[in-house]
């Protein structure tokens, strides 16, 4: 990639008036110290409180974008009209090191095949280490992604490549739009970082972490307050079943539906009812990720020789 003479960080809101509050000042302070010239705009996605009045008396500097509710995939309408070659992608509820841009663009400069690159992340007390160095494991027919494995206090600041980056990264644009973005098929969310992720090492691209950058999250800031515990729950079994039907092809997918019946008799046993809700919805849009294998060409030769590579890859 040639040098980034720009870039622009791009906050996602829905009702979130008090995390903006509490989250703006350091992303502006980031803004401010980038190496290149580096814009903020909040992305609103039909807010019902008063973020939108509050950012306008508030942070004049700060652009407002106003966009349907559409989750993560919102940035994809929005990337699609910008031209910086990177940009930042940020979850309401994150706050940033003035520090934080610089070592994120300087990745893009140094690998070729970066698609995204994501910071050192900790919670906002700074007690507890939420990523973005992300491993992957096929558990029991399912996929799961962590950055707290065994082991990872070890790894905390050795920069490596990862699987996901979460509620903050930075993204090479062309090649996110390319992607086709998020995938709304995800919607509200949950695993959509891990799916983007996976598309792209099968592209040939790949996402980097990059400990130099540091940023806090405090978690959930949207979604517990509407669904609840057991409904985020849900939505994170519901996505996992979808990113397994979408994605995985040969060996990984007949494992997955040997144990399908034993997961779903073990979940109705123990009165997992979150659990067996989020496989009925998953099944309810069984045509939605038909449409979409058949898009990406899953299940070719070449698709399980990446598949399997990225799981030798990111392995824990």
């Amino acid at each position: 990639m040639p040098q980034i003479d720009r870039t622009h960080i791009f906050v996602l809101n829905h009702n979130g008036r008090s995390w903006l509050t509490e989250c703006l000042p350091s992303i502006v302070a980031a803004a401010a110290h980038a190496p290149v010239p580096c814009g903020v705009s909040v992305i609103d996605n039909e807010s019902g409180d008063d973020s939108v009045s509050y950012l306008e008396a508030q942070w004049p500097q700060v652009g407002v974008i106003r966009h349907r509710n559409d989750g993560l995939a919102s940035f994809n309408d929005v990337l699609a009209d910008r031209s910086e070659p990177v940009v930042l992608l940020l979850n309401q509820d994150v706050k940033l090191d003035r520090q934080a841009v610089a070592p994120l663009l300087r990745a893009f400069e140094v690998h070729d095949d970066a698609l995204f690159a994501a910071p050192q992340c900790w919670t906002f007390d700074g007690s507890t280490y939420e990523g973005m160095r992300t491993r992957v494991r096929s558990r029991f027919g399912l996929i799961q992604g962590m950055s707290r494995v065994p082991g990872f206090e070890r790894q905390i600041g050795a920069p490596c490549q990862t699987a996901s980056a979460g509620p903050v990264l930075a993204v090479d644009r062309r090649r996110f739009l390319a992607l086709g973005g998020y995938d709304p098929l995800f919607f509200p969310g949950r695993i959509e970082d891990l799916d983007l992720g996976f598309r792209g090492w099968i592209q040939g691209w790949t996402g980097y972490y990059v400990p130099e950058s540091r940023a806090w999250h405090h978690g959930f800031a949207a979604f517990e307050p509407t669904f609840g515990r057991s409904g985020c729950d849900r939505l994170a079994v519901r996505n996992t079943f979808l990113f397994t039907w979408k994605n995985l092809a040969g060996r990984r997918l007949w494992s997955h539906l040997a144990w399908l019946m034993p997961r779903l008799g073990y979940a109705l046993a123990r009165g997992r009812l979150s659990f067996l809700a989020g496989f009925i919805e998953a099944l309810g849009r069984l045509p939605e990720v038909w449409d979409r294998r058949q898009r990406l060409g899953v299940g070719g030769g070449a698709w399980i020789v990446r598949q399997e590579a990225y799981f030798a890859e990111f392995r824990w």
